[in-house]
Formats: C-alpha cells, sequence, structure tokens
C-alpha cells in the first residue's frame, strides 16, 4: 500500500537550486526520495550538538586555486576532506617523534 502523501513547493535561490539537484542526481534517489531523506535527517539532527566532546575544529584559509585543486585530488582519490588532514597531521606528529627521539640519546 502506497504511503499517503503531499507535495510540497517553495521558490528557493537558483544556485541552492543547483546544488540540490547535483548532490540528488549524485545520490541515485528520485528527487522526491531524497527531498524526503533531506528533511527527515534535518530534523532528526536538530538539538543535537554536532561537536563531540572529546574534538576540536580546525579551520583554515587557502588561495582559490590550491583550494580547487585540492578538492580535484580528493575527489580523484575518494578520500575525504576530514581523514586527508587526520592523515597528514598524524603522519607530521609520528615523523616529529622519530627525528625528536633520535636526537636525544646524542
Amino acid at each position: 500500500m502506497a504511503e499517503n502523501t503531499k507535495n510540497l513547493c517553495a521558490p528557493i535561490p537558483a544556485e541552492l537550486h543547483a546544488q540540490l539537484r547535483r548532490r540528488q542526481e549524485e545520490s541515485g534517489q528520485t528527487l522526491s526520495q531524497y527531498m524526503t531523506w533531506l528533511i527527515t535527517k534535518f530534523y532528526e539532527s536538530e538539538g543535537k550538538t554536532t561537536m563531540k566532546e572529546n574534538q576540536r575544529t580546525v579551520a583554515f584559509q587557502v588561495p582559490t586555486e590550491l583550494f580547487e585543486q585540492f578538492k580535484d585530488y580528493l575527489k580523484r582519490k575518494g578520500v575525504k576532506q576530514n581523514a586527508f588532514f587526520l592523515s597528514c597531521i598524524q603522519r607530521a606528529l609520528e615523523e616529529a617523534d622519530q627525528t625528536e627521539g633520535g636526537t636525544e640519546g646524542e
């Protein structure tokens, strides 16, 4: 039996509409399925803390050209931005530990 549905229509900015349609198409869902998922996700997350207690945000600005190259790299490699930066930070800290550890006994 089909679920009882209602139509929802609201004008939104063209740029937001284009972004929404792009993401909807990438999801492989129909517009109706995608909007249902999006609205449900919004209401489920409402009132929830978005930042975990044991985590902090790191933010910085980069030149536009570098940002675009970085986004292309992430897409080609199938890597999330968060995972990329966590890996970079962990590698740098490990290298620093090895470098500092190797000079202490000399």
